[in-house]
């Protein structure tokens, strides 16, 4: 089945359902409360379909929901060309469950959008505080000492309750660095226990000390994404400000492999490593991690005062189809969170193949066929973050205040706030991003509109059009890159 019949397919397969009112009466029953201790009657049936609920000991009213919708599971799993193995592989997760939970929510409210609206983002991260032990120059955060103002434990716990509640399936703290604050295993534990997906973005030298590897894995900790700035030892401690850093996080690294965690290594790409993307694959390769990931340079916070280091729109492009290369060939995953890199792998494969996010892999036709409906700079529209005060903004990169969760809850700040709402309506962006046939699936990043125009909705200036904008010089041919399909 070609690519644009898949999407066709799926696209007509869920709006018909979704009208229907037998199929949208089901579904609105099946995310209300379920009476016997799970978190809705739906996780409940996936639970059973995963086989972590003995189907002898469930009602007659869930096995009647059970027969329904494993029956309708199996009708679109057949349309999506996703494997009823890899389907009940993957629910065994509670995150996984949640994360389907807030789709049927999404579409019952919403129905279907492009790109598609939903009552609660998949991520939030958490910049869990302000405090740090490096000294990056690219640091978004300006981090080093905490705020006077950061969250009590006990506010933090509330928090967390409320992204319970409001569905959230996975959180990933961030800082700073947050693993040397002390609630970080508190809430790792606590959150871990809810069934949410606990992550942490780190610098790894924590890590080095293989008693709080084993402590922090113990706690539920899912997934490591260890910052490493290059494979040349000198530069990464440039980058990071500190001497030995290098040495220190590659012994977090290694002990977290050790033992058999999920790490993934991150680079923040600039002109100082962009030509290490492959050597950086290759180390990762070498050392046994799950991922590599290559981030946007955004120039906020300390970044501000290196914006000369930022690639080029030609550099980026040329880098991002190196990472599609080393995507399609490497035996681990190699992403990038740069939007443009959907674009990229669109063209590069003839419609084969989609990024649509920096968190899924290519080479997956249902994904590709979905990519209009989640791909693109994700913004305000499927995660958000949170400051270490409590404050709420659409990325961490993005610093615009939408609300304080000291004063209101996270549902009522992710359904109302206005540049969420402007967010989530493409519709709304400046030209060239706009008007690009890729605004879709792309769009451009959001915060490095922000951080070079001070317009969350202007062009994206590290793509080949966003550069017109921001250069009274020729730009190189887009005709190179920007082919009609």
């Amino acid at each position: 089945m070609g690519a644009m019949s898949l999407e066709v397919n799926i696209l007509s397969f869920t709006r018909r359902l979704i009208g229907n009112s037998f199929v949208r009466g089901m579904l609105r029953r099946l995310v209300d409360a379920d009476p016997e201790g799970y978190r809705s009657r739906l996780d409940h049936v996936l639970a059973m379909l995963a086989g972590d609920s003995s189907i002898h000991d469930a009602s007659i009213e869930c096995l009647i929901e059970y027969r329904l919708f494993s029956s309708f599971i199996k009708l679109a799993l057949r349309y999506m060309g996703i494997s009823n193995k890899e389907f009940e592989a993957g629910i065994r997760d509670p995150s996984i469950r949640r994360g389907i939970e807030l789709v049927f929510r999404s579409l019952i409210i919403y129905g279907v959008t492009v790109p598609q609206k939903l009552c609660s983002p998949f991520l939030i991260v958490w910049n869990f505080t302000n405090v740090c032990n490096l000294k990056c120059k690219h640091c978004y955060q300006n981090a080093s000492k905490p705020l006077p103002t950061e969250l009590t434990l006990e506010e933090k716990l509330n928090i967390l309750n409320q992204l319970d509640e409001a569905g959230v399936p996975l959180i990933a703290l961030s800082g700073g660095e947050p693993t040397i604050h002390p609630d970080f295993l508190n809430i790792v534990e606590e959150g871990s226990r809810r069934g949410i997906y606990m992550a942490v973005a780190t610098n790894g030298l924590r890590f080095s000390s293989i008693d709080f590897t084993v402590k922090a894995l113990r706690a539920g900790l899912k997934y490591v994404e260890v910052s490493l700035d290059s494979v040349n030892p000198e530069i990464h401690n440039e980058i990071r400000g500190v001497k030995g850093a290098w040495e220190t996080t590659m012994n977090g690294i290694r002990n977290l492999v050790k033992m058999n965690a999920s790490v993934g290594l991150a680079m923040t790409v600039t002109k100082l490593n962009y030509r290490e993307a492959e050597d950086l694959v290759k180390l990762g390769e070498e050392l046994g991690v799950k991922r590599v990931i290559f981030f946007n340079f955004i120039p906020t916070g300390r970044g501000r005062d290196i914006m000369k280091l930022d690639l080029t729109p030609v550099e980026r492009e040329e880098f991002l189809r190196k990472v599609y290369e080393l995507a399609r060939k490497s035996s681990i995953q190699v992403a990038s969170t740069a939007p443009q890199l959907a674009r990229v792998s669109w063209q590069m494969s003839s419609g084969v193949d989609c990024l649509p996010t920096h968190f899924t892999p290519p080479q997956s036709q249902s994904l590709k066929a979905l990519a209009e409906f989640i791909g693109g700079c994700g913004a305000g529209r499927i995660y958000a973050a949170i400051q270490p005060d409590g404050k709420v903004t659409p990325c961490v990169f993005l610093p615009i205040i939408v609300g304080d969760l000291r004063k209101s809850t996270f549902r009522e700040i992710w359904g109302s706030a206005p540049v969420l709402r402007k967010l989530r309506h493409k519709e709304l962006l400046k030209p060239p991003c706009g008007e690009c046939q890729y605004k879709y699936v792309c769009g451009g990043c959001r915060a490095r509109a922000y951080a070079y125009f001070n317009d969350f909705l202007a062009p994206d200036p590290g793509c080949l059009r966003g550069e017109i904008v921001r250069s009274s010089q020729t730009p190189p041919p887009i005709q190179k890159y920007f082919v009609k399909e």
